[in-house]
């Protein structure tokens, strides 16, 4: 198993990947939208010179079986970067087997490169099998609205 950088070529599949997590967001009862990108637009945002996001893929034996989308945010009380975790998601034949843990290592070490304070994302407290995923991370709900929460992945503190 393995964890690298989407290319451009692979717009089609980084959408493929977020129409699956929605339709699982929806069965779970934590989306009810429409879709409103298109492999346009992740060309068009994702590889560009000054990109606004990222895009991991987890494979196994040449086969893509999971994602993480994420951007960099700046906070300018610590003057410091933190990574926003916007999608993450592991077929579910491929769930327990590392591929979430290794995207989440490979995160954590992109943070720590760039002197990020933590990583934060959301989930939603409905699903019982990503909470439980991201507790064992050791990662902490510092706020839930509704059946939203916010999750916080703090790095040790850099001084620079």
């Amino acid at each position: 198993m393995k964890v690298r950088f989407a290319i451009p070529d692979e717009a089609s599949l980084i959408y493929k990947f977020i129409q699956t997590k929605a339709e699982f967001d929806r069965g779970i009862g934590a989306y009810s939208g429409v879709i409103e990108t298109s492999e346009d637009k992740i060309r068009k945002t994702i590889f560009r010179n000054n990109p606004f996001a990222y895009v991991l893929f987890a494979e196994v034996e040449q086969n893509t079986i999971g994602f993480a989308l994420y951007g960099f945010r700046y906070s300018s009380f610590t003057g410091q970067p933190n990574i926003w975790l916007d999608d993450l998601y592991v077929e579910q034949n491929m769930r327990s087997k590392g591929a979430g843990s290794l995207l989440m290592s490979e995160l954590q070490q992109i943070a720590y490169k760039n002197n990020c304070t933590h990583l934060a994302w959301t989930a939603d407290a409905r699903n019982t099998r990503g909470l439980k995923f991201y507790y064992g991370l050791g990662a902490e709900v510092i706020e839930q609205q509704g059946d939203r929460c916010f999750f916080q992945w703090s790095l040790p503190r850099i001084n620079h």
